[in-house]
């Protein structure tokens, strides 16, 4: 008898893949009547669930790592085969997690349930004491928590906490509270969501963002009244790598955002109650963290940085050899294509959409790692839900619109990825206020588990609603609560979540090259990636190569040190330097581009010709995001003058022409403080 012929690895798989479907099939109809099992039942439901991602997982390493030489005959259509199949994966994996959350939170709900029903009767002898006490509650709570920790171990370890903002359950097991409330925490759970009662005895799920440690002898400062007694101290929080044990003091921008971001919570609940926005929707936290100071704008990153001692730099160091800075690499350096959003929810007529955009940065899970870069999005009516970017800018096309990115980071955090976070720029039609909203959030780690980089190539992330510090909010719930019932409408659910589909590229060796003159940590636009090599290269000329005294540390007269960051945050200047120096470029012969020297030359040429005078040209409006009068007008005052420095061979005769009125001279306009820019090392 012949022997069988083993059948092809990409058709083994597949077949793995439909075996694997039809268990998960079968378990997610089985899960249907968990709500009736008992708890045992469904923790053998969790761990199947577990079991069946890993299985899933095993199929989609296979599948990564097979290539057509695997197969021992031709298949057609191989890449879309392999391509399907991995789609089927990433659903059953989404399916699976989605499962196992809904098993595991379906304990927490009934445990939560048994203790509401045995503490009830307690919570009205709380009540009825409350009122008998008046203006002695906080000292009968805090008898009372006295007692509840003599009575048993599980109460003594209750931490008391005040609220910093207003919170609205979103689904039942949540606990609603008011800015101000004092909470005792029951359990903290790993996902950010704590187990917690409040002063009438209710239990529920928060959010552990909102929270503040409460100190008992700063009562009056946490009041609604507003007394102004108390601790002056900073504000105290958990740190949350300690898993809650330790509390430090927190003083940065990261958590002042967030509290700013706590603070509008009441509009952004108003606007939600209206139907203007789905629940999902938040307060930008990116954007409050631009809006406070420079610490994560690009031109703070393009800055060197200095060693511990301040006394050289730690990241612009000088190649003699080459005659130019010294290459760095790092432990990421890459590219990130975004292609486009999809299912993205509308908002309603009551407010109007100025910029549909996405912000991006590195991040740990906990805190931004790098400067926030910002691609603004274009958006068709005829497909209201989606959002495109351009893969490539080229000419005259605006560099905010350019999806292509690089990623540069040298952090050695095991938890490493990048942030991005959907966001609007509006206007409400009834009352012209201004604001921005977060649409969705996802976190891609560019680590697994065993440190290796994950693989370059296209993913598509699904959204999460709420801040990147709250877990398991959805942007649209509704579309969670249409899909309840069979497993097709699950299926089709997932197919109207919101999702990001972005790109991983490794670089080759003239994109390795290129970057690596670039700062350690930072994310910029791809189309002015040469822009600022130009700028770290005159940067480490006049500090390194022509400073006569090293340790000295006068003002330097350099124009173009003195105000290149400043385009970093004027995206249309810097389209101005990047359409001048490319129709410059088109005039230089092949060897003299291949001259350094030159061409660092002729940049200083163009930039003194083109930047400096729009920079201090009152004809140019102060720039301003998403006000589209303001764009426009900025747009023809640039293109005027590039069109009349093209017909006279320059800007002279416009600088000197009585039409040309510039702002008052500054001598920052001339210095480079050099002390005064550098970043600090931050070991």
């Amino acid at each position: 008898m012949l022997a069988r012929r083993p059948r092809d690895p990409l058709q083994a798989l597949r077949r793995r893949g439909q075996e694997l479907k039809l268990q998960v099939d079968s378990l997610v109809t089985e899960s249907q009547l968990t709500g009736a099992l008992e708890p045992s039942k469904r923790r053998d439901i969790y761990q199947r669930c577990i079991q069946l991602k890993q299985a899933v997982d095993e199929n989609k390493n296979a599948l990564q790592k097979l290539s057509k030489a695997d197969e021992s005959a031709p298949v057609g259509n191989y890449e879309k085969r392999k391509e399907e199949e991995y789609s089927l994966l990433e659903k059953l994996t989404c399916q699976l997690q989605e499962l196992a959350v809904g098993v595991s939170k379906k304990d927490t709900l009934n445990d939560e349930a048994h203790s509401d029903k045995e503490d009830e009767d307690l919570t009205e002898e709380d009540e009825e004491e409350t009122e008998e006490t008046g203006g002695e509650e906080e000292e009968s709570e805090g008898d009372e928590e006295e007692k509840q920790e003599q009575a048993s171990p599980k109460q003594a370890k209750i931490i008391t906490y005040f609220a910093l903002g207003d919170f609205a359950a979103q689904q039942a097991g949540d606990l609603t509270f008011k800015k101000g409330d004092i909470l005792h925490i029951i359990d903290k759970k790993p996902d950010g969501w704590w187990l917690a009662k409040d002063a009438e005895g209710n239990e529920g799920l928060i959010p552990r963002t909102y929270l503040e440690p409460y100190n008992k002898k700063d009562k009056q400062e946490s009041s609604e009244e507003g007394s102004k007694e108390g601790s002056e101290e900073d504000v105290e929080v958990v740190d949350e790598t300690a898993n809650g044990a330790e509390v430090k003091q927190r003083t940065d921008s990261h958590w002042s955002a967030v509290r700013k971001a706590l603070s509008e919570i009441n509009t952004i609940e108003t606007l939600a109650t209206m139907g203007a926005i789905p629940a999902g929707f938040r307060p930008s936290l990116l954007a409050q963290l631009l809006d406070d100071g420079n610490r994560f704008q690009a031109s703070y990153f393009l800055q060197p940085e200095l060693t511990t001692s301040q006394l050289a730099f730690r990241d612009l160091l000088w190649d003699a050899k080459a005659g130019t800075i010294m290459s760095r690499l790092s432990r990421v350096s890459l590219i990130l294509t975004l292609w486009s959003c999809k299912m993205i929810p509308l908002p309603g007529t009551s407010i109007q959409v100025l910029s549909r955009h996405v912000r991006l940065c590195l991040f740990d899970g906990s805190k931004v790692l790098s400067n926030i870069h910002t691609v603004r999005a274009v958006w068709q009516p005829k497909k209201p839900k989606t959002w495109t970017f351009s893969p490539q800018v080229t000419g005259i096309l605006p560099c905010l619109l350019d999806g292509d990115c690089f990623i540069r980071s040298n952090s050695s955090t095991p938890d490493l990825g990048i942030l991005f976070e959907l966001g609007i720029s509006y206007i409400r039609n009834s009352t012209g206020e201004r604001g921005e909203l977060s649409c969705g959030w996802v976190f891609l780690k560019l680590f697994d588990a065993s440190g290796v980089p994950i693989p370059a190539k296209t993913y598509e992330l699904f959204l999460n609603g709420g801040t990147p510090y709250e877990k398991g909010i959805e942007v649209d719930p509704s579309v969670s609560r249409r899909a309840q019932g069979s497993v097709f409408r699950q299926m089709i659910s997932m197919r109207r979540q919101p999702q990001l589909l972005v790109k991983l590229r490794s670089l080759n060796r003239r994109s390795r090259a290129m970057l690596s003159l670039l700062p350690e940590t930072l994310v910029g636009s791809m189309c002015s990636a040469h822009l600022l090599i130009f700028y770290r290269q005159i940067l480490g000329d006049v500090l390194l190569r022509d400073r006569t005294n090293l340790q000295s540390a006068d003002l330097i007269s350099h124009p173009v040190l003195a105000t290149f960051p400043m385009l970093l945050e004027q995206p249309d200047v810097m389209d101005a330097l990047r359409s001048s120096w490319a129709e410059k470029e088109s005039t230089l012969k092949r060897s003299e581009k291949r001259d350094q020297e030159l061409l660092k030359a002729e940049f200083l040429l163009v930039y003194h010709d083109c930047v400096l005078p729009l920079l201090h040209s009152t004809l140019l409006p102060p720039f301003k995001w998403a006000e589209e009068e303001t764009e426009a007008a900025r747009w023809k005052a640039i293109a005027d003058f590039l069109k009349q420095s093209r017909e006279n061979e320059g800007s002279l005769k416009a600088l000197l022409s009585p039409d040309g009125v510039h702002k008052p001279f500054d001598l920052s306009e001339q210095t480079y403080d050099f002390l005064g820019e550098m970043r600090k090392n931050s070991a």
